[in-house]
């Protein structure tokens, strides 16, 4: 059985074939009369959406489950939900607080269990952030993505990949929200970090429920995506995982603009979840 909870999960055959199957058409119907769980502990547009549509496209039915209406390890033990879900349901899919709590669900064995958001990873962000980088540059192997931000869920799993990949990935964040992690090419100044880079991305300076303090958004200020960063990339095209907040972490001209692609990847979260699915079913 094969769950999915991070790119570590992924050996580099692994990542090819979903790309592979994320770009398969016609879709197989291999979900026809057939459930998929989808977990929501923190809403999302695109990940509620992107896997409606790829369960739909498989030929399955999504359900859409709030916190409140499983309980677990409160109104019911992980395990016995667990359990319960695979009764109906060919996946389990959960966008969770707690890493751990996919990792226990997955020990139970029941049924795939994906990933669709932790605190620690964003394995689906990472996927698609892949499949947009290959159908924009024809290629992954040897591109350098610069990430412009904190060390957070989704720079880790876009480090994983790129790496699984051979991506060349260096991220530039103040101090104290770096990763820290000799593994990881870290910069401080942006400008060092997306000098030769063929992508240049970034995410919120806060995120939902995240620390919002002036301490926080003053040490960012300096690490906005704007023209003059972008220009130290001339060729670079530009991406961000969404939601936005032009005037922060960066600005209108550069979203907007031609070299962005970040509607093309928003796309990219419903064909790697439908590849990520089918992949799944496969083991």
């Amino acid at each position: 059985m094969r769950h999915l909870l991070s790119i570590r999960d992924l050996g580099q055959s692994d990542l090819n074939r979903i790309l592979a199957l994320s770009e398969q058409q016609p879709a197989p119907k291999v979900l026809t009369d057939k459930g998929v769980a989808l977990y929501f502990e923190k809403p999302s547009a695109r990940t509620r959406n992107s896997m409606e549509l790829a369960t739909a496209q498989l030929g399955g039915h999504p359900v859409y489950i709030q916190k409140d209406e499983l309980g677990f390890g409160t109104r019911e033990s992980v395990p016995d939900l667990t359990h319960t879900l695979a009764c109906y349901h060919a996946i389990i899919a959960g966008r969770v607080f707690d890493h751990g709590l996919l990792e226990e669900m997955a020990r139970v064995n029941a049924a795939p269990v994906l990933n669709m958001l932790s605190a620690t990873d964003h394995p689906l962000q990472a996927l698609a952030d892949l499949l947009t980088i290959k159908q924009l540059l024809g290629r992954i192997e040897g591109v350098k993505v610069a990430f412009i931000g904190e060390a957070n869920n989704v720079s880790r799993s876009l480090a994983e990949a790129s790496a699984l990949a051979g991506a060349e990935f260096v991220i530039a964040s103040p101090e104290g929200y770096g990763f820290g992690n000799a593994d990881v090419q870290e910069a401080r100044d942006p400008a060092d970090a997306v000098e030769g880079a063929d992508i240049v991305y970034t995410d919120v300076w806060v995120s939902m429920g995240g620390d919002d303090s002036d301490e926080r958004r003053a040490a960012f200020e300096p690490y906005q995506v704007d023209e003059a960063l972008m220009e130290r990339a001339p060729s670079a095209r530009f991406l961000h995982c969404l939601p936005a907040r032009r005037g922060e972490e960066v600005t209108a001209p550069v979203i907007d603009g031609s070299r962005s692609a970040v509607w093309r990847q928003a796309e990219n979260r419903m064909h790697t979840a439908r590849g990520a699915m089918l992949w799944m079913l496969e083991g």
